[in-house]
């Protein structure tokens, strides 16, 4: 023991910093905006839901909401918000913010841009008290708790003027959630700090921060090296690089999202005005049939996704098992280029003198592999069949740009299915176009079609399991034959974190499940770290180097005092 050296002060203690790598960039911090994936995420530890799902098997649990119940004629809800919820400034979390944020998505058709099919059967909401929301819907309404709606602060944005325009920057951002925002550089980082006061309890560690890299690869070097943390959606060569890899563990898990192949249909608003510059010839069902049969999807996943993957057919990945649809031996697409070809013979659309039919563009995205990869195999696919494929790929808001605006052919795109499948076969119904003006609306692919409709308003309101699962997969047989987009593929979750970093993160659900794209913020919530020594790192991006020299002058001056300081120091793709 050395006498006569006093401790350093507790406040010389680095925080413990969790570092996330990140490829997507962010289209919008306001929740009622966000549709990029790794926009909900991070909306999902700023704000709760007023129910969540469980990390254990993704059952419904609590939320802002502890209790609910129905009236005998299903269309009345009475939900509980219990006393001692706070936002993250101190201010009581009530059933009136509930209730406001729902009435802002009935009355502003722009704060119904990225959940409103959630809200669209909704007839009146109110708060009689403090403690109780009260819903009314139009017809029965089984998802009701299912809303996977982020509840704002009254106090909040009830002073704001333009949904539209509001980027939800005023810093620190006031939520609900585990973890509050502080500090947002587009295209560099996010940084989120610990709610000390979060109503579950507080994290294990001090702050959350999302770092931006070019493309996986950059990402995934950065975690070999201890830079970040936490990887996913990495491509299999680079999952299989990790094997081995000391400090680092891998997880593989049942992604819950899909991969397709994006076919413009005919864009059109939800008053039937024609929308973008798709090629007239995938107006044609034919044609988009013909298309999809040129893609061998088993070689697809085989080369690709080298196995990491099941090939796709539905919108509901199979990981939600009973939702999952796949076709029946009769309505089973087989990959046939002849066949192809020749249907679209017979649509009309021959080949010319030089062996092509008629030339279609296929944006994606630039840095992600897949995109990469697999644009070189449909060009192949394709070219076999008489069509020429111009491939151009672009930045995360570039695509989102394209496709929202209808200015593609083919564009790849993808979505994370939640654990009720509503909200994903919502993004195929006619009132989920844009408005007339082209804005307003999540529409997927352009699809406006009223047999998928009709179906889709019968497995809403019908509380029969059984029954509404039938409904579910007649929607995707229904899509799957008239092709707005080819489901390629239902990847696994592709992760890895830094072990030495931090010792175990929650998954979900608890066996098999994924760390990060859940349907909740357990996996960023649960982390817990290895030790203070791991997280004893700069705070900053460029910081390790004085990190380091500042430990080892410690080292040199406090020998034993500063081993034992170290020793006890230390969540639209």
């Amino acid at each position: 023991m050395i006498l006569g050296l006093a401790a350093p002060p507790a406040s010389a203690q680095q925080p413990v910093v969790l570092k996330v790598a990140i490829v997507q960039q962010i289209d919008s911090m306001n929740p009622f905006l966000a549709v990029f994936q790794s926009s909900t995420e991070i909306g999902r530890l700023m704000y709760d839901y007023l129910t969540a799902y469980a990390a254990e098997d993704q059952s419904v649990t609590e939320g802002l909401a502890n209790k609910w119940e129905q009236s005998p004629d299903r269309l009345t809800w009475t939900f509980t918000v219990p006393e001692g919820k706070k936002w993250s400034d101190g201010v009581p979390i009530t059933a009136r913010d509930v209730a406001f944020t729902y009435n802002l998505m009935l009355s502003d058709e722009v704060a119904r841009t990225a959940n409103g099919s959630f809200v669209s059967n909704f007839a009146h909401v109110s708060a009689p008290n403090d403690r109780n929301v009260v819903i009314r819907t139009k017809t029965p309404q089984v998802t009701m708790l299912a809303l996977d709606v982020p509840i704002v602060p009254e106090h909040v944005w009830s002073k704001v003027g333009s949904i539209k325009d509001y980027a939800n920057d005023q810093m620190p951002v006031v939520g609900s959630g585990p973890f509050v925002l502080s500090e947002h550089v587009p295209g560099q980082f996010i940084k989120l700090k610990a709610n000390k006061t979060y109503w579950r309890g507080a994290p294990k560690y001090d702050e959350l921060h999302f770092v931006y890299f070019q493309n996986s690869d950059a990402a995934v070097q950065a975690l070999g090296k201890g830079e970040v943390d936490l990887v996913n959606r990495m491509a299999p060569a680079q999952f299989d690089s990790l094997q081995g890899k000391e400090g680092v563990t891998r997880n593989k898990a049942m992604g819950r999202r899909f991969t397709e192949l994006m076919i413009n249909p005919g864009a059109q608003t939800r008053t039937g005005e024609p929308i973008g510059d798709g090629s007239p010839v995938l107006r044609d069902v034919r044609v988009r049939r013909a298309i999809a049969q040129a893609i061998d999807l088993d070689a697809l996943v085989a080369r690709v996704n080298l196995g990491y993957a099941e090939k796709g057919a539905g919108l509901v990945p199979p990981v939600f098992g009973k939702y999952h649809w796949q076709p029946s031996a009769a309505e089973l697409r087989k990959f046939d280029p002849a066949a192809a070809g020749a249907a679209l013979d017979a649509a009309g659309y021959p080949r010319k003198a030089d062996g092509t039919r008629f030339p279609l563009r296929l944006i994606g995205r630039a840095g992600r592999a897949y995109d990469e990869q697999a644009s070189e195999y449909l060009k192949r696919s394709m070219s076999d069949i008489g069509i020429p494929l111009d491939v151009r790929l672009v930045s995360d808001n570039q695509l989102n740009e394209s496709t929202t605006a209808a200015t593609y052919d083919l564009a790849f795109s993808g979505w994370s299915t939640n654990i009720d499948p509503d909200f994903v076969l919502s993004l195929h119904t006619c009132a989920q176009r844009p408005g007339a003006d082209g804005k307003g609306g999540t529409t997927d692919t352009y699809f406006c079609d009223e047999t998928y409709d009709k179906l889709y308003a019968r497995q809403l309101s019908e509380f029969d399991e059984a029954e509404r699962v039938e409904l579910v997969k007649q929607m995707q047989a229904r899509f799957y034959d008239q092709v707005p987009a080819v489901v390629l593929a239902y990847e696994n979750a592709l992760e890895g974190y830094r072990s030495d970093h931090f010792a175990r993160f929650t998954t979900q659900p608890a066996q098999g499940g994924v760390i990060m794209a859940q349907n909740g913020m357990w996996g960023y919530y649960g982390a817990e770290p290895a030790g203070r020594t791991a997280q004893a790192r700069s705070t900053g991006w460029a910081g390790f180097a004085v990190v380091g020299a500042a430990i080892a002058a410690l080292v040199l001056a406090f020998v034993v005092l500063a081993r034992r300081r170290r020793a006890t120091a230390g969540e639209r793709e």
